[in-house]
Order: C-alpha cells, then sequence, then structure tokens
C-alpha cells in the first residue's frame, strides 16, 4: 500500500489534464499537483503524507488554527490559480483519499452531476456581500420628556422612546438589508444566505445583517459591483469583495 493520501482540490474539466495552468502549481507541503481523469472530468490532487493527514489527524488539527489557517491559504491559492483560465468546481478543504481509485470512483459515480455543476458555473465567478449597521448618528436620542413630567418620569419615557427608535431602526435596516439582497439576486444566477456573523468572527464591531454569496455572470459582474455600491447607505455599508471560484455553488463531495 502507498504511504501517501490523495489531496483533492477542485474539479474541472477533462482538458485540465493539458493545461500549463497547473504547470508549477504546488499544494500542501510544496507538493505539485497533479490530475486525475475519468470520462470528461478531471480531478486536481496532490499526494500527501499517510499520516499526517489521515481522518484522525485531520480531525485532531481541527482545533489548531495556524494549522487550519495555512492549509485554507495553500487550498485557496491552488483553487484560484486553477479559475483564473478555466471553469472548476472548487472542492471543500481537507478532502482526502486513500488513493488514486477513490478518486476514480468519485467522478464515474457522479459524473452527470459534477458536469453539470461546471457547467453552471462556466464563466462565472462568486461574489460575497456583507452588510453592516453603522452607528446611529441621531442627535434626538438625547430628546428630553416634557417639563412638566418629574424626573424619574421624564427619565423613563425617554429610555422609552430611545427603545423604540432603536427598534424601528433595526427593522429597517434589516428591511434595506432584505431589499438588498432581492435586487442583487436578480443580477446574480444563484444566491445564498449565511448565518450573521458576530463580532469575533466578522472582525468588525459594526452588527452584521447581511451575509450572503452569489454566483454572477462574468459578463455581469461590473453591473452587480455599480449595484452594491448604488444600495449602500451612510447606515447600511454594504462590503463587497471577490470574484471567488464558486465555492458556495459546487456540488458537496465528501472522501
Amino acid at each position: 500500500m502507498s504511504d501517501h493520501n490523495v489531496y483533492l482540490y477542485a474539479i474541472g474539466d477533462s482538458a485540465l489534464a493539458d493545461s500549463r495552468a497547473l504547470a508549477d502549481v504546488k499544494g500542501v507541503d510544496d507538493v505539485p499537483v497533479r490530475t486525475i481523469v475519468e470520462g470528461t472530468l478531471a480531478a486536481v490532487v496532490a499526494s500527501v503524507d499517510r499520516q499526517r493527514f489521515s481522518e484522525n489527524a485531520i480531525h485532531e488539527h481541527m482545533e489548531d488554527l495556524e494549522w487550519l489557517g495555512k492549509l485554507a491559504r495553500v487550498h485557496h491559492e491552488v483553487v484560484a490559480r486553477l479559475a483564473q483560465d478555466h471553469p472548476v468546481a472548487p472542492v471543500r478543504m481537507a478532502t482526502v483519499f486513500l488513493g488514486d481509485a477513490g478518486v476514480r470512483e468519485l467522478l464515474e459515480n457522479r459524473q452527470a452531476e459534477l458536469v453539470a455543476t461546471l457547467d453552471r458555473v462556466r464563466s462565472r465567478s462568486e461574489w460575497s456581500v456583507k452588510g453592516y449597521a453603522t452607528p446611529a448618528t441621531d442627535a434626538s436620542d438625547e430628546e428630553p420628556g416634557s417639563s412638566s413630567d418629574a424626573p424619574g418620569t421624564a427619565y423613563l419615557l425617554r429610555r422609552r422612546s430611545q427603545r423604540d427608535r432603536t427598534a424601528r431602526r433595526r427593522q429597517d435596516l434589516l428591511e434595506a438589508a432584505e431589499d438588498a439582497h432581492e435586487q442583487l439576486a436578480t443580477v446574480a444566477v444563484e444566491s445564498r444566505r449565511y448565518p450573521l456573523q458576530d463580532a469575533r468572527l466578522s472582525g468588525r464591531p459594526e452588527p452584521m445583517i447581511l451575509n450572503a454569496a452569489y454566483l454572477v455572470d462574468d459578463a455581469e459582474a461590473v453591473q452587480f459591483e455599480e449595484r452594491v455600491h448604488a444600495m449602500s447607505r451612510v447606515d447600511l455599508r454594504l462590503e463587497l469583495t471577490g470574484p471567488w471560484a464558486p465555492y458556495s455553488f459546487a456540488a458537496k463531495v465528501d472522501s
């Protein structure tokens, strides 16, 4: 038995096997990537150490942020290089097979589904849009109570008024974010909504109120960017990143 496992990065057309896009591309541990061809599909893979990339070892490393960060960076760099010249269906990070035979079996058994995925993402890219509620600057938050109110009553009235304004503002922002998503989805081919992230994940102090990915025709990319910028407001900042390889819109592949 070989002392190596096979790390899968992405799946593309069989033309990848003869592509210069693979030249000098190195993956995990600086191992050059290669292709496994089955029918009209090609899997972009690299050999990895069997012990270091066993199922148990990968599971243990999931708590190691430094290891995860390095692996994610290499994985995405490989996929990005491929996506520059070819339609590819990216595979989830750390998808590892025991050998080439397992990858061939995947390509053979799911060929129709994977071909359909490649057709869906061809000449299209993924864009990410995150929406953040910016701090209110409304001076009316200090609106006093009636001069005839007792101090305690005036304080309670101000607090209730502030809570009401905060609730109305949040509802307005949520509706604006929903409207933004619906409008962007009309430009995109497909869209995906993701859970909102707290400040620890987003790295931003402002509350996140939109987290979505969009699959956009490359020919419509400029229009999509313009639509995002047009809908950004003083109190709702829309943050656009991309284009990326279409991770959110590729078929799920498990080893």
